[in-house]
């Protein structure tokens, strides 16, 4: 999962060279990389937690990042900030099946509180 996060932050960056530098653009941009990457530096964090319940909110951070991504992405597309739309599609993909991923690790922990460690999550 972290090369995967890992990956997942080049390609938000590597999207920004493709985002129009008006204002909008360059906010948004910003406001992109910052969510973007922050899941993986989240990520990276949650595996050395002190504790399940330091965890479960490390990874409550990644989730709540990778929305607030993915709702930066779609205003991007919306407003035609974008030089190639299809630089944005797959990207949007790849968020939505990380939202999924997180979604699912917030409930088994919640379901679990006691069970399981973080790297078998």
């Amino acid at each position: 999962m972290e090369e995967r996060l890992i990956t997942y932050s080049v390609s938000i960056i590597n999207l920004t060279t493709h985002i129009k530098k008006n204002k909008a653009g360059i906010h948004l941009s910003d406001q992109l990389v910052r969510s973007g990457t922050s899941v993986a530096l989240n990520y990276a964090e949650s595996i050395d937690a002190e504790s399940r319940r330091d965890y479960l909110h490390k990874t409550k951070i990644s989730l709540k990042e990778l929305r607030e991504t993915y709702t930066c992405l779609k205003i991007i597309q919306k407003a035609d900030l974008i030089y190639n739309p299809d630089a944005i599609t797959k990207i949007l993909s790849e968020t939505d099946e990380l939202v999924s991923i997180f979604v699912s690790k917030v409930k088994k922990l919640k379901q679990n509180p006691e069970q399981g460690n973080s790297q078998n999550l």
